[in-house]
């Protein structure tokens, strides 16, 4: 029987093999982030950060909401506002962020933490004892779900919608959660 020769894998194809996986990596992320602004789009748009968020306490509150947009009148104002929003039985809309608009024509916005307690947790602030910043918890939050942000123009008749999805909270939200009750920062009623 006659019996082959085995020979090590060869050096250049092994390096060959590295190369590949690694330009594969640098293509795959250099892909357009999801939930980026289009540059292909003239018109208004606008895009939120992150795109969904779990409605715990410490999440909601630690988290950074930023829209940003452009395709806007420069000089002019722009307001955030949740569409659909239910609030005593009824669908409101619920403005959460205001930004100006740059000479581009692009705007970032941030949700304040008066307006993610108020609005998105519909908890209220207070102190504690040692006189810090407590969240009083007295109900339900927002009811999880996927929203329509829309960004309205104060100027023109120039709008722009995006996505925010809002979920229920994970055993690690409420573990924090519960995290900052024992810490007095967080109260429930």
């Amino acid at each position: 029987m006659v019996a082959m020769e085995r020979r090590p894998l060869g050096k250049g194809l092994l390096k060959g093999g590295l190369i590949t996986f690694f330009l594969v990596l640098l293509f795959a992320g250099c892909a357009t982030p999801p939930g980026g602004l289009d540059p292909r789009i003239k018109g208004p748009q606008v895009a939120v950060q992150p795109e969904s968020l779990t409605l715990g306490v410490v999440s909601v509150t630690r988290t950074p909401i930023v829209f940003t947009g452009k395709g806007f009148q420069p000089g002019d104002s722009v307001f955030i506002e949740l569409l659909g929003v239910e609030k005593k039985g009824r669908k409101v809309k619920v403005p959460i962020a205001d930004a100006d608009v740059d000479k581009n024509g692009c705007f970032k916005a941030k949700v304040s933490t008066l307006v993610k307690v108020t609005e998105l947790l519909r908890a209220k602030l207070g102190s504690n004892k040692k006189l810090e910043t407590t969240i009083i918890i007295t109900g339900p939050t927002i009811p999880p779900g996927t929203y329509t942000a829309q960004a309205v123009s104060m100027e023109s008749d120039a709008k722009a919608g995006c996505k925010l999805t809002l979920m229920a909270p994970y055993s690690w939200d409420k573990f924090k959660d519960w995290v900052g009750v024992r810490k007095g920062k967080i109260v429930k009623k």
